[in-house]
């Protein structure tokens, strides 16, 4: 309970009971879009998701519209890789029940405009879901700020632990979905004809909780707390910046998207070289790229690839690690195109 408030105040929750604790992001997404599902959703209604999703934040809500019989709808992203707000108001209508979106996208590096979002969707009375796996550790995480009805994170991307995440909600919807899972310590009373459920948070957090995972999440809480916000935003954004143009130099390589606003992420492919053999060789080096399509497949199919090298930037890298990346690429090119 000491971690849960101290998660509450990373995110400034209004209340901690707010904050439920689950396996991870993916969990979290599916417990909503189960219990969210089941009460709100009927046949015809729809659901907007955007096309810079992860798998874990475009599948779930894919999945609960076929048993519904609602209609998912997608919000494209552009040439430089960011949403058409003017689109997004158009999508909405009476039918319109929930949006889903991430804060940043995982592939592109992409920082969605979640707020003028929410405000757009509470404009016509549609409750968001923000998925911030991949900016609470990196942009502003304030909910209440945002206004978002529900934010959704993982531990390990704040450098907790695996296997512990967050899924936060507005009170007002917590107390009407109906729980996710059954069992122990998310009842009230239990008879034969009919069970009662506990109060918040515990109607969300059936069975032995994940308690050392918990208290990991909240060290690391406390960990990110030590820091000022907005200077570990603007370090991370000079390092990006500087690791865009140290890229951008290198023949044949290709940077996916051009936002106005790109956080922690390097996307790229160099011409003639698969992805895959260039994070080998780079990992050979000991530097450590991800390859493929990062669980984000109808990002890959928009941009006519099978994937890309992608470079995560974190509190802990520096410039000597660009430049070690922009050597390890001249490097693997020399080795491959000769």
């Amino acid at each position: 309970e000491a971690a849960r408030r101290k998660v509450a105040g990373y995110i400034n929750a209004e209340y901690n009971h707010e904050v439920i604790f689950t396996r991870g992001t993916t969990e979290s997404v599916n417990l909503v879009a189960y219990t969210f599902g089941e009460k709100f959703v009927r046949p015809g209604d729809e659901v907007i998701v955007s096309q810079l999703e992860h798998h874990s934040n475009f599948v779930p809500w894919q999945q609960m519209c076929l048993r519904r019989g609602a209609t998912l709808r997608l919000l494209p992203f552009d040439e430089h890789g960011e949403l058409d707000l003017l689109l997004f108001d158009s999508l909405l209508n009476e039918k319109t029940r929930l949006v889903a979106v991430n804060h940043v996208s995982n592939s592109l590096g992409t920082v969605n405009p979640v707020g003028e979002i929410i405000r757009l969707a509470h404009a016509h009375d549609v409750p968001v879901l923000v998925d911030a796996a991949q900016s609470v550790q990196h942009l502003e995480h304030d909910v209440r700020s945002l206004d978002t009805d529900f934010y959704v994170f993982s531990g390990h991307k704040m450098y907790g632990p695996m296997g512990i995440g967050v899924f936060y909600g507005k009170e007002k919807w917590l107390e009407v979905l109906p729980p996710f899972m059954s069992g122990g310590e998310m009842i009230d009373t239990v008879t034969p004809e009919k069970v009662t459920f506990n109060v918040l948070p515990f109607k969300f957090e059936a069975g032995t909780p994940n308690v050392a995972e918990a208290i990991g999440l909240g060290a690391a809480s406390d960990y990110l707390q030590q820091f000022d916000q907005a200077e570990l935003q603007k370090y991370e954004e000079d390092l990006l910046a500087y690791g865009l143009t140290l890229l951008a130099e290198i023949p044949d390589l290709v940077i996916y998207g051009s936002p106005k606003h790109r956080s922690s992420i390097l996307p790229f492919n160099v011409s003639g070289i698969q992805h895959y053999d260039m994070g080998v060789l780079l990992d050979s080096m000991g530097i450590a790229v991800r390859t493929g399509q990062h669980c984000t497949q109808p990002i890959m199919d928009a941009l006519r690839i099978s994937g890309t090298v992608r470079a995560s930037l974190a509190l802990y890298n520096d410039r000597a690690d660009l430049e070690k990346l922009a050597s390890g690429v001249r490097r693997v090119i020399k080795m491959l195109k000769r």
